[in-house]
């Protein structure tokens, strides 16, 4: 955090500090909106929710270390008052970001997508670490609050800032980029995550594309070749255009020879510029590829070499957790643990890995543990019965369906079972469980995944109680999580 007094706090927010007199009082340290987690010398960000009202805890806070408060109201401790604290927390952040820029080499890298934005986010924020001080989103914290408290993170030190950005409708990536303007912006995908909020895949296409908007000419786009929709991006930006994917091209990033390993992690040859230098992943799936390159591609637009994203995509690993974990139980069983959100374009990525894994192994079964996509909007059926078709036409062995007989699991289950797997129905994670226990062996692959709501991550921890060491590629299982936007 670029230290401040509250009386500069005040003036970029259009604030007022209270008491008048701790206007020379320093924050020193980030913002949060945890009460209990505010770093010493940091700024407690005080907001009024539904249940909780943060400036009841604002004392607390300040007694805890925090150095004062931002919020709607006074409460007794150093404040600066604004007539919204979550629009003033915006407004700081880009505060602080201008400073920054103006006295530092800061350059700020931005993402959006359906899909992938945390992986990518993971593998962008490692490989430009060791360029520089790098500071990245933590968890999930992609949304109006988690992109200003990712910017306040950033001090005179840091060279590269990552921004994951997330969204549920027009507009919202525009703001997001009014906080944090990007210097290369990356869209990787446009699929139907959130087409409950958007209504149709192009508004979700519309809504994504503003971030490579909100580049200046000087600025780098970074756009999905493989993706219709994401191409078609390259008239919406003045800035110049840096495209990844199989048909990316000479000028792109691509990646050609992709083979699995027995826990499915991709090897492959990475090209740019017609260098090709040899890539192994310690994530498994083959879907990790398109996100390597995708931070490939974003690193090469900020500056830095082939090589030296390469050595870094090579030593990276997925630090959020509940993401393609893979782990080995004590007697063989395998749990591949991506629990933490799906929607139709990673469930089918998922299954895919699953299979794969599976085939390799060639001594037990396949077994995906489904649960429900949330926010398809009117597409919730027919995509939950194209997602039990594809688990059968992929050669899944056995679908657990996670659900009502009438609803999600009843639809997966179904269609699983047309489609040739033979499908179970458990109306609750918990009855999962109980049936994985009963029923799995050591030489068996299981796979969890549901949207957040879903928590199936329950259903990895019940497997694997009884203890076993985690897999080569598992994520990492101390790694807390944000908010889902």
């Amino acid at each position: 955090m670029l230290p401040l007094t509250l009386a500069e706090i005040a003036a970029a927010t259009g604030g007022r500090v209270d008491p008048p007199e701790a206007a020379d009082v320093r924050v020193t340290a980030p913002a949060s909106l945890d009460s209990r987690d505010v770093p010493e010398g940091g700024l407690f960000v005080a907001l009024a929710g539904e249940r909780v009202d943060g400036h009841d805890f604002a004392a607390a806070a300040v007694t805890g270390g925090a150095a004062a408060v931002l919020g709607a109201r006074e409460v007794g401790v150093p404040a600066v008052v604004v007539p919204d604290p979550a629009v003033a927390l915006g407004r700081l952040a880009r505060f602080v970001l201008d400073r920054l820029r103006a006295e530092g080499e800061l350059t700020v890298l931005a993402m959006t997508g359906s899909q992938g934005k945390t992986g990518v986010k993971d593998y962008l924020s490692q490989v430009l670490a060791a360029a520089g001080p790098t500071v990245a989103t933590s968890g999930n914290f992609n949304n109006e609050l988690g992109v200003p408290l990712t910017v306040l993170r950033a001090d005179a030190a840091t060279r590269y800032l990552v921004v994951e950005m997330g969204a549920r409708g027009i507009g919202h990536i525009a703001y997001l980029c009014s906080i944090a303007p990007p210097d290369v912006a990356a869209v990787l995908n446009v699929g139907t995550a959130h087409l409950g909020e958007f209504g149709s895949v192009d508004a979700i296409a519309r809504g994504k594309g503003e971030i490579v908007e909100a580049l200046s000419a000087d600025g780098v786009a970074v756009l999905n070749a493989d993706d219709a929709r994401v191409a078609a991006m390259v008239g919406r930006t003045p800035a110049r255009v840096l495209h990844f994917g199989e048909g990316a091209g000479p000028d792109g990033v691509a990646w050609r020879g992709l083979t699995l390993d027995e826990l499915g992690r991709p090897e492959v040859e990475v090209g740019h510029d017609g260098t090709w230098l040899p890539l192994q992943l310690t994530a498994s799936g083959a879907h990790q590829v398109a996100n390597a390159a995708a931070a490939a591609a974003l690193a090469i637009g900020a500056g830095v070499d082939l090589e030296v994203v390469v050595a870094g995509l090579a030593a990276s690993s997925l630090r959020s957790r509940w993401r393609m974990e893979v782990t080995e139980r004590h007697d063989g069983l395998l749990v591949v643990n991506d629990a933490y959100n799906a929607n139709p374009g990673s469930m089918a990525a998922a299954l895919r890995t699953l299979v794969s894994i599976a085939d390799r192994r060639s001594v037990g079964r396949s077994i995906a543990v489904l649960g429900e996509m949330l926010e398809l909007g009117e597409t919730s059926h027919d995509e939950h019965v194209a997602l039990g078709h594809t688990a059968g036409e992929l050669g899944v062995d056995v679908v657990v369906a996670v659900g009502a007989a009438d609803g999600v699991g009843g639809w997966i289950a179904d269609a699983a079972r047309a489609a040739g797997a033979e499908a179970h129905l458990t109306p609750t994670r918990h009855e999962a469980l109980a049936w994985l226990r009963h029923n799995v062996s050591a030489r068996d692959v299981v796979l969890l995944k549901a949207s957040r709501g879903g928590g199936l991550e329950v259903v990895a921890e019940g497997l694997l109680a009884t203890g076993g060491d985690r897999a080569e590629g598992a994520g990492d299982p101390d790694q807390q999580e944000g908010p889902t936007t």
